[in-house]
């Protein structure tokens, strides 16, 4: 049986074009089987060099031998790549065998979260990983890349957390590092914005998007931004922040340092305590988390109705003033806020009214909708990267 990881180490990430065309096809059949068309489109290569590629991959026993126009995918591999999402409250990790379709994964969620510290979280995250990938029928000894979704920014530049480092990570936090060195793999990580944004972009029906947006709404507010096959991550991984965009400059003090940013008004924090102001109003007990806050606004409570289609319609606001400015084709809702139809509602309302009507008009082609990833798009999009990174990773590894 051939071994994509054996191929790899034997091709150029640089030098002789033909090596490195094949090790970039290769990687992008790993990451979602297609047509030499797609796969085309997906790597900006010639359908000549694609088709070309896949021919030497077949020879090689890592492709079927397939007629031009069908899809390519991987043979029987044993390779597993894991994706693993260390969000605030809850960690998410996935694991697919390389040659199995990319809605084929094995998951496992945590409930701990990051919001305990990385240090207390580390071993729970390991075990879900051993599980994940056991859950695939191969071994740890199988795993061939790793890639890690964090609520923080990411620097492009270092791969490392861009400063001020903020909670729930502190100084010397190295969940890459850490990872990686337990795993035997060069691990990468990524704003979980961003990675929602590349899962959608890549395993959603809208893959020949130009611009996708991508708002993850859970505990914090933030969007990743694709333009052309391209993460916009910006000069020091700050693009698409859109929480720490000042929405109120009177208003409430935010963890970043500024004041009345978009995560003050409709961060978990922020709903929670809007619930809670008005106990009596409502009929449920008072809430502790936002699950609970949106399983209420679920079962038709007045007062979280009305806070989560508030909260739909700030974020709306702000995505308005986006849209103006890049004009996306789409604009996914992800994070646990999607779970509410309420959200999405709001924010439509607040896009039609403060977007140019051209820059979200559904008959030339803007569509606004939820995720359809669901809550496993982060940890999709990570396994995504830690694929990806095996373009430049060093031969051998």
């Amino acid at each position: 049986m051939a071994e994509a990881r054996d191929l790899l180490g034997r091709l150029p990430t640089a030098g002789p074009t033909r090596g490195a065309n094949r090790r970039k096809v290769l990687l992008a059949v790993a990451i979602k089987s297609g047509t030499q068309a797609d796969i085309a489109h997906r790597t900006l290569l010639s359908q000549a060099t694609v088709s070309a590629a896949v021919r030497e991959l077949a020879m090689a026993g890592l492709v079927p031998n397939a007629k031009e126009r069908g899809k390519v995918g991987l043979s029987r591999v044993n390779d597993v790549g894991v994706g693993v999402h260390l969000g605030f409250n809850h960690t998410t990790v996935v694991a697919r065998r390389l040659d199995a379709d990319f809605e084929q994964v094995t998951s496992r969620v945590g409930s701990g979260g990051l919001s305990r510290g990385w240090r207390r979280a580390l071993p729970e995250v390991k075990q879900m990983i051993d599980e994940a990938i056991a859950g695939t029928g191969q071994q740890r000894s199988d795993l061939f890349s790793l890639g890690i979704a964090v609520p923080r920014m990411i620097s492009p530049r270092t791969g490392d957390f861009t400063p001020p480092i903020l909670p729930p990570w502190r100084p010397g936090d190295d969940p890459a590092g850490d990872l990686g060195s337990w795993l035997g793999v060069r691990a990468i990580m990524d704003n979980d914005a961003n990675l929602g944004a590349l899962a959608e972009r890549t395993y959603g029906t809208q893959e020949h998007a130009e611009t996708v947006v991508y708002v993850k709404a859970s505990t914090g507010i933030g969007a990743g931004i694709i333009v052309h096959n391209n993460m916009l991550r910006g000069h020091r991984g700050m693009a698409g922040e859109i929480g720490h965009v000042t929405v109120d400059p009177e208003g409430a003090v935010c963890q970043c340092g500024g004041r009345g940013c978009l995560e003050t008004l409709i961060g978990a924090d922020a709903l929670i305590a809007q619930v809670r102001a008005v106990p009596a109003m409502s009929g449920m007990a008072t809430p502790d988390t936002l699950e609970q806050v949106i399983a209420a606004a679920n079962a038709r409570d007045a007062v979280c109705m009305r806070v989560i289609h508030d909260a739909g319609r700030r974020l709306g606001q702000s995505l308005a003033q986006l849209c103006n400015l890049i004009n996306p084709d789409l604009v996914a809702i992800g994070g646990q806020l999607a779970q509410c139809q309420l959200l999405l509602e709001g924010c439509a309302e607040s896009l039609r009214r403060f977007a140019l009507p051209g820059a979200v008009d559904e008959s030339f082609g803007f569509t606004l909708a939820p995720s359809e990833l669901g809550t496993l798009a982060e940890a999709q999009g990570a396994l995504i990267l830690g694929l990806r990174q095996q373009e430049t990773a060093p031969s051998g590894t």
